[in-house]
């Protein structure tokens, strides 16, 4: 099997969400003397990234795209000893939560996986995460961005208090919001950069973004 067939190989494995065959792929790619950096970038990445377009024209659903992440997670983790021994290539870090009063993490963790596969480093500070909790982690981590998911319309006015605490604290990065309820007039509303109204949607335009900046 040739490289071009190899990395095809994988990209569908992640696709249809084999992680079994993810991971052997990966093997054999390194095995066969193909740089991890490019097992991630052409084959992972690639087909995560055709999961992401296959659940914003409705072609898969939630289930199926939580299956291919797995599936990319696996592949991941055969890469991860030779990923961490060169140079880290990530498009930036962002960091993302379901704001203060809501319990709700799907679409988060959503957004995560979609994030991860266009290439940002993830930090995930889960459920109920109050404005000093996202001014706190922003600086730790040093982030680019900061994502904010709400499911309730009783919370997602929750989003305009954090926002603004973000900006006090001098927070001068892109803030992008998500959610059932949430609107692009909302998100113009409360001053957020961004409004997306699917994970696959909000990592294209925070990757476009960061990399434009």
């Amino acid at each position: 099997m040739d490289k071009a067939e190899l990395l095809k190989g994988i990209a569908d494995a992640v696709i249809v969400g084999k992680a079994p065959d993810t991971e052997a792929g990966c093997k054999e790619g390194l095995e066969a003397g193909v740089p991890a950096a490019e097992l991630l970038n052409g084959a992972l990445l690639v087909g995560m990234t055709d999961v992401g377009e296959k659940f914003r024209v409705g072609e898969y659903f939630i289930p199926e795209m939580l299956v291919a992440a797995r599936a990319m997670k696996a592949g991941v983790k055969v890469l991860e000893p030779e990923l961490a021994k060169g140079p880290k290539t990530t498009v930036g870090t962002v960091v993302i939560g379901t704001v203060s009063g809501d319990l709700h993490d799907i679409g988060k963790n959503l957004a995560g996986i979609m994030l991860g596969a266009a290439g940002f480093e993830v930090v995930d500070l889960g459920i109920d995460v109050s404005a000093e909790k996202f001014v706190e982690g922003a600086k730790q981590a040093g982030a680019e961005a900061v994502g904010l998911s709400a499911l309730l319309t009783t919370t997602m006015v929750n989003m305009e208090g954090i926002v603004k605490s973000l900006r006090e604290a001098g927070f001068d990065g892109k803030v992008i919001i998500g959610g059932a309820p949430v609107t692009q007039e909302f998100a113009e509303k409360i001053g957020a950069d961004f409004y997306a109204a699917d994970a696959a949607e909000g990592a294209e335009k925070l990757k476009k973004a960061v990399t434009a900046a």
